[in-house]
């Protein structure tokens, strides 16, 4: 497999010192696998990071302290969630992330989603000894790009031996994905020849999540990737081209998916990849 070309970011300021080396999966692993970002971060003391919710799966391989999320975790995988969560960081991370669809990750784990959705796990309780020994494979090889090519060896090895998911749920999901959570799901259930209740079932096993439930996070995710950018539209104009019936009803999206309105999430936006302040 030709290896992506990665591109790196960094920040230096008040804040905190961070880098960050993002790569794009092989083309033999899409769509599943969506890439991996290497981590590294000093801030001047403990810090409190928002994660809000998204359509993706993280698995986090951690080569520093534990996180508190809220329980102690290092290495994680974390299913999607319909909450936010804030996540207590020691002053020093250091570690990998890999960034999967839900549909990926279903294969790739072999576990059905909804039993993971809502939860931070341990890599090992999901991976057994493959999961325990992966911080370590990982940090002996040395280098960003040598780990990344060690992933894209495991990672291409589970995908060839997991089974294929139902072409019914694999439509649905991307059709809610190319449309930013806009397709009707009634509809999306007859194109795939189900029942709603059917497509209920196959969706929260693929995905971890009712397929509504899911095409509003995605709504949530643009409408805050389209908030980010300070020449962009207003929020009214956002709520609109989101889905949104009018902006009270993006306000109460961004309420329950971030714990904050649409203004105190912007304000809450760190430099330079850096996420959202928790404090």
């Amino acid at each position: 497999m030709a290896e992506p070309a990665a591109t790196v970011r960094r920040h230096d300021s008040a804040l905190g010192r961070w880098e960050t080396m993002h790569r794009a999966p092989p083309a033999a692993l899409r769509p599943h696998v969506l890439g991996y970002v290497g981590y590294r971060e000093w801030l001047p003391q403990p810090f409190r990071r928002l994660e809000v919710p998204s359509g993706e799966v993280h698995v986090i391989v951690s080569f520093g302290p534990k996180v508190r999320a809220p329980a102690p975790v290092q290495s994680f995988v974390a299913a999607p969630h319909t909450e936010h969560t804030i996540v207590d960081f020691d002053a020093e991370q250091h570690g990998i992330e890999i960034r999967l669809t839900p549909i990926g990750a279903h294969m790739l784990l072999g576990i059905p989603m909804h039993e993971l959705a809502d939860r931070v796990t341990e890599i090992e309780d999901v991976l057994g000894r493959d999961g325990a020994e992966l911080p370590e494979r990982l940090w002996d090889a040395g280098t960003w790009p040598q780990r990344f090519a060690l992933l894209d060896r495991l990672l291409a090895r589970r995908l060839a031996d997991a089974r294929t998911p139902a072409a019914g749920v694999e439509h649905v999901w991307s059709r809610l994905v190319e449309t930013h959570g806009g397709a009707p799901v009634e509809a999306l259930a007859g194109e795939a020849g189900w029942s709603r209740r059917h497509l209920l079932a196959r969706f929260r096993e693929h995905t971890g999540l009712p397929p509504k439930v899911f095409a509003r996070i995605l709504r949530f995710q643009r409408a805050a990737a389209l908030m980010a950018d300070p020449a962009g539209p207003s929020l009214c104009e956002i709520a609109l081209d989101c889905g949104y019936y009018d902006q009270a009803h993006l306000n109460r999206d961004f309420r329950a998916f971030a714990g904050r309105t649409p203004t105190d999430l912007l304000a809450a936006r760190l430099p330079d990849g850096g996420g959202y302040s928790g404090a």
